[in-house]
């Protein structure tokens, strides 16, 4: 005859992880679609001038270049001085740098966006004009000639102080 084992009273059944797989990328897929990538780290200081009538751009479209003129960031003064330089992506370049720079970015874009490519300059308010000139001609060597200048909403008085 068979023996039958008694069943022990108050232990609790096994908890079944047949679902966890399915938790897991169900989490994982709702921090890929939600977190939101740092592009650039900022190296020159820039604080934007003030203006009166604004729009925003579309922070979402990818066919928006940043090229940001300032100061550089004391930290990097050492390197680099206090001159205002020009930051592309990550780096601080010369002017000579940004007809190459726009060259690489527009061919990184899709066919059908690139005719739609906007070049945002974000430029400290001590910049003088004369550099800000300089970047203009090396975007009219490239025929980037859709240029956006970046500012805050205010006073354009305020610029005067």
């Amino acid at each position: 005859m068979a023996k039958f084992k008694k069943k022990k009273s108050g232990e609790l059944p096994a908890v079944s992880t047949a679902s966890l797989p399915d938790i897991v990328f169900m989490l994982l897929f709702f921090f890929m679609t939600v977190t939101e990538m740092k592009n650039d780290e900022l190296m020159v200081d820039n604080v934007l001038p003030t203006a009166d009538q604004v729009q925003t751009l579309d922070k979402t479209d990818k066919n928006v270049v940043y090229i940001y003129v300032g100061k550089p960031h004391p930290r990097y003064q050492s390197k680099y001085g206090s001159l205002p330089r020009i930051q592309l992506n990550d780096k601080l370049e010369s002017v000579s740098a940004v007809a190459p720079f726009i060259l690489s970015e527009r061919a990184d874009m899709r066919q059908e966006v690139q005719a739609t490519m906007t070049t945002a300059l974000k430029v400290d308010n001590e910049t003088n004009m004369g550099l800000v000139s300089d970047i203009k001609q090396e975007l009219r060597k490239v025929n980037a000639l859709k240029v956006n200048y970046s500012t805050k909403q205010g006073d354009a008085m305020n610029n005067l102080d």
